[in-house]
């Protein structure tokens, strides 16, 4: 049977979603009404078993759903995309028989808004280690200090999953995953004036001590890579989901050009701009490029789904996945561009925004170096010493 997104995001959810987008972008603002009405709409628990309170999404119904939110407001879609990581994490990790993660399931439920705290200044480990200093507690519990940044949903998250480093003993430090609640002890900063995707308000976070509970203590695991399952579900539903939301961003300009071009007309000609073979050749163009990326992160997708087995090939094909998909909308983004005009380099121009917004693409793990090096080592194998 065929997935229905609309069931989900109807069409006048996504159309006041949609009317707000511009305005939110323009203030400067956190999409507050967005996230009510997302709220409301039960989509923070998409991924949560029906069995919890959820609707039971596979990952892959999912994705085709952020691709559809990304169409009305990217950045409400890539805000959102850091609170449906982590229920995708439980998820993964439930399905593989791990239910470490239960209390984000129920939590996504009752109303709490999951944030991603990994990101760190000049941090290029990303996963695999951590500048951030967590302490452990006599309770069990730990104590992070540190700086995050690109924390989205900065004023609306409750629960802050994060890492850190416990180097309390030199000979064997670890990498604590734990999710903080939002205390004294955490700073947002009100920092976030980009370029694009600014209704994500994704502000630095400052931790003071911040108390991770023993029982909110996910994982302790060594530093560098790790076939630990909380990894792999984090790399691979934060890959998937950002490779969805920028697919989005593409199918959004494909039609704002299509549109374009049966309602511009040529002075010379007298015809519409769909009749003009250089405009047709372009949307064309871009129809090909997008085209293909939907069906990618549908197969993907649906193996994280199904358990299947990649082995080593798994990190280069998800670093892979999203690189592809921010580079065709990328493309897509200029020759819709184009195709509408002068008129696309005015504010008030839909597009202007997508061409702004899918500037952040680059800036998301993993950034190009990252995916070609993983790429090469999995085809050429590793660099010789």
């Amino acid at each position: 049977m065929t997935f229905d997104a609309s069931t989900h995001l109807p069409d006048d959810l996504i159309e006041r979603i949609r009317a707000r987008a511009a305005s939110v972008d323009a203030d400067n603002v956190f999409p507050e009404e967005d996230l009510a009405d997302l709220r409301a709409a039960g989509y923070l628990s998409i991924l949560v078993p029906e069995a919890l309170g959820g609707a039971g999404l596979s990952l892959a119904e999912a994705s085709q759903l952020q691709q559809r939110l990304a169409t009305a407001a990217p950045a409400t879609a890539l805000a959102v995309n850091m609170h449906l990581v982590w229920t995708g994490v439980a998820k993964v990790m439930a399905d593989r028989g791990d239910d470490a993660l239960r209390f984000v399931q129920e939590g996504a439920v009752s109303g709490e808004v999951f944030a991603f705290g990994i990101s760190e200044a000049g941090n290029d480990l990303v996963l695999f280690g951590s500048d951030t200093d967590a302490a452990p507690r006599p309770d069990g519990g730990y104590a992070f200090t540190g700086t995050k940044i690109f924390t989205s949903l900065g004023p609306a998250w409750t629960q802050l999953g994060l890492h850190g480093l416990d180097a309390s003993d030199p000979e064997a430090p670890s990498l604590v995953f734990a999710f903080v609640p939002r205390s004294d002890a955490v700073l947002t900063r009100d920092d976030w004036d980009t370029l694009g995707m600014r209704g994500t308000q994704s502000r630095t976070t400052e931790l003071h001590g911040a108390v991770a509970p023993a029982d909110r203590v996910v994982r302790r695991l060594p530093v560098g890579p790790s076939p630990d399952p909380l990894v792999f579900g984090i790399f691979s539903v934060f890959e998937i989901l950002l490779a969805s939301v920028y697919t989005g961003i593409a199918r959004r300009a494909l039609d704002l050009a299509v549109d374009t071009a049966r309602t511009r007309t040529s002075k010379k000609t007298g015809r519409t701009y769909a009749q003009d073979p250089d405009i047709r050749w372009r949307v064309a163009d871009m129809a090909l490029a997008y085209d293909a990326l939907p069906v990618q992160i549908a197969a993907l997708a649906g193996d994280v789904d199904i358990l299947a087995d990649h082995g080593a090939m798994w990190f280069p094909r998800l670093s892979a996945i999203k690189h592809r998909a921010v580079t065709m909308a990328k493309n897509v983004v200029d020759e819709a561009m184009l195709v509408a005009g002068g008129s696309s380099y005015f504010t008030r121009n839909e597009l202007s925004r997508l061409y702004r917004d899918v500037l952040a693409g680059m800036f998301h793990p993993s950034d190009p170096e990252s995916v070609h090096s993983a790429v090469a080592s999995a085809w050429l194998g590793p660099l010789e010493p």
